[in-house]
């Protein structure tokens, strides 16, 4: 159960603060009386139910454990009922009634104690037509019932009547209670005897015992007859009428027991006629039980199991009172969060009210204000556009500017490259001429193809030149990257054969492509493939190592970003001396460099276009051992 929450007008949203204050308290005043009375009906009800379910619990237990005791008394009972029986048609048994033989009356005494032991009767008899008894288990013992009257027993004179009876009471020489089942011997028609057997149930007892409930027999009188609890044998279950008690007193069936009341009576607090006060001898105190009756199959008696209940219940309230008390305080959390809230929310409205006619009078001023200042950012926009065109233009007109110095860098190694072939040409068309006045065509032929290639290869350096020295841009397309690397050492490959440096190419890039530009890629090949040449000036052994690998893309922290995404590494090394760590912290900055006629530009130009490939471009150097420049992109798969 979860208290409501005190309604408020909507009203109140325009309600002034000192009269909205009164109100929410006011409803907190509500909202505490409905917790604490909430809280009230919870227990009460928590407890209803633990004890519900703890009685419930106990009611299964106890016709579980009833039911299995009464199974072992029916066990006990149909035992010794079959002795009688079998006695009866015995024809030693008939024969000492009949003829009354001593001896076989003896023989007779010797065999019924044989049986005694074996089925754990308590005693065996045989009583003639007169109630006389003939025969018995106990012949040799001081309480021997040979010779004993038992014709006013009604076990006898029921089974001469019936042919068999079975009769509880005490035993008028031991004093000891018992069952006596009885059968009627007959020869040819003719009544010989009796044939009476004594059940004790000391062991049933004493296995009841030995478990805590009280448990108990009665019969059709209400009186106990077997019990756990020995104080409690042959009381009865209420107060019986004079009549009865007198005949049980002329009948000596329960010798001159009281007959009084068990102190079991119905528990006037609970419901149901099965809740019961009784005091357990022992205890010294009147406790509350659950009484489970059952009917003993075949007999007139009735099995009674008392479950406690005072303990389980107690538990079982308390915890459903826990439980229901737990509930209730989450509830009431809840609820008086989401009341908080409420509250919170109407002040908030309140508070919007007052400042709203404030607003809309700012608001007023303000518009004027914002025109104009929506003009101003109009004319700053454009202003911007126009400055990132300029920006734009500049930076392809630096770029160009780069790649102008680069070919001022390497004109006079591009043009060795071009006068080889051409001196070649002209020893080659002298000796054309030459052959064709001695008539030999083959060798003309020769030199002519020779030739050919020589122009062939002036050619390619003057297109490569000229492509590299264009200015302008193409989109971002795949693009090959030994491509790229061909045309970059196309333009520098003069300067390391001069020089005398080696280049380490693994043969790793025929089939990687790029999201790039070729021509501008180029450039920032030829950028670093220079910065390395200056590099490895005077330097003895020179190598520079050029490679291309393929790994998985990394973000900005180097962990690997989105799958199935690769960039492409382009490692520029050389062992040169390295970078001192003071211009390695402004590398890419405009204008850092170290040669003398150097700009500063390269790698500010080099790093952008990377950057605009969607690649990055970085440096690792280590005086006294070299630099590594390392250009990352983002792979392609060709078009």
């Amino acid at each position: 159960m979860t208290p409501s929450l005190p309604q408020e007008p909507d009203s109140s949203l325009a309600t002034s603060a000192p009269a909205l204050l009164a109100r929410q308290r006011r409803a907190w005043r509500y909202f505490a009386a409905a917790s604490i009375a909430t809280l009230a009906a919870v227990l009460f009800l928590a407890s209803q139910v633990g004890e519900d379910q703890a009685v419930s619990d106990v009611r299964a237990r106890a016709q579980n454990s009833a039911a299995l005791k009464v199974a072992v008394l029916m066990s006990e009972l149909e035992k010794q009922r079959s002795l009688p029986f079998v006695l009866a048609q015995d024809v030693e048994v008939q024969d000492a009634l009949r003829t009354r033989d001593p001896a076989r009356l003896e023989a007779l005494d010797a065999k019924l104690f044989a049986l005694k032991s074996g089925t754990g009767a308590a005693v065996i008899y045989l009583i003639d037509p007169a109630g006389i008894t003939l025969a018995a288990s106990n012949w040799r013992e001081p309480t021997s019932f040979v010779g004993s009257d038992y014709g006013f027993r009604p076990y006898f004179q029921e089974g001469v009547t019936k042919g068999a009876a079975e009769h509880f009471a005490l035993g008028n020489v031991s004093q000891r209670p018992g069952l006596y089942l009885t059968r009627r011997v007959d020869k040819d028609g003719l009544l010989l005897g009796v044939v009476v057997v004594k059940v004790e149930f000391n062991g049933v007892e004493d296995n009841w015992r030995r478990f805590p409930e009280p448990t108990f027999v009665t019969d059709e009188n209400g009186v106990v007859l077997l019990s756990a609890v020995p104080a409690w044998q042959f009381m009865t279950l209420g107060p019986l009428p004079d009549s009865d008690r007198a005949r049980l007193r002329e009948s000596l069936q329960f010798g001159d027991a009281p007959l009084q009341p068990l102190p079991i009576r119905t528990d006037p607090e609970r419901r149901g006629a099965e809740r019961v006060l009784a005091t357990v001898p022992g205890t010294g105190r009147e406790d509350r039980y659950l009484q489970v009756s059952l009917p003993v199959p075949s007999t007139r008696w009735t099995f009674h199991f008392l479950g406690p209940t005072q303990e389980p219940v107690a538990r079982a309230a308390t915890l459903a009172q826990a439980v229901g008390v737990l509930i209730v305080l989450l509830s009431v959390f809840a609820a008086g969060l989401v009341l908080h809230r409420r509250h919170l929310a109407r002040n908030a409205i309140a508070a919007q009210t007052a400042v709203r006619e404030e607003l809309e009078r700012r608001v007023a001023a303000r518009t004027a204000e914002l025109r104009d200042a929506n003009a101003h950012l109009v004319s700053e926009m454009d202003d911007r556009r126009r400055a990132e065109a300029g920006l734009q233009q500049l930076q392809e007109e630096l770029e160009q500017a780069n790649k102008l110095a680069f070919l001022g860098q390497i004109t006079a190694g591009v043009a060795h490259e071009i006068n080889q072939p051409v001196a070649a040409i002209r020893s080659f068309a002298d000796n054309a001429a030459t052959f064709l006045d001695r008539a030999q065509t083959e060798p003309v032929r020769r030199n002519l193809a020779s030739i050919a290639g020589l122009t062939q290869r002036i050619g390619a350096i003057t297109d490569e030149l000229r492509a590299f020295s264009r200015k302008g841009r193409s989109g971002i397309v795949p693009t090959r990257v030994a491509a790229a690397i061909d045309g970059a050492l196309l333009l520098v490959g003069n300067a390391l054969h001069r020089q005398g440096v080696t280049l380490i190419r693994p043969a790793t890039e025929d089939d990687v492509w790029v999201m790039g530009e070729r021509m501008r890629l180029e450039q920032v090949l030829v950028n670093l493939l220079q910065n390395a040449l200056d590099a490895l000036e005077g330097v003895p052994d020179a190598q520079i190592v050029l490679s291309v690998s393929v790994t998985p893309h990394h973000d900005a922290d180097g962990a690997p970003s989105a799958p199935n995404t690769e960039c492409v590494r382009i490692d520029v090394a050389d062992n040169g001396p390295g970078i001192a760590p003071d211009v390695m912290a402004a590398l890419f900055t405009p204008f850092t460099t170290t040669k003398p006629n150097g700009l500063g530009l390269g790698l500010v130009i080099s790093r952008d276009i990377a950057a605009d490939f969607g690649g990055e471009l970085q440096a690792h150097s280590e005086p006294g051992v070299g630099t590594r420049f390392t250009l990352l992109l983002q792979r392609a798969r060709p078009s």
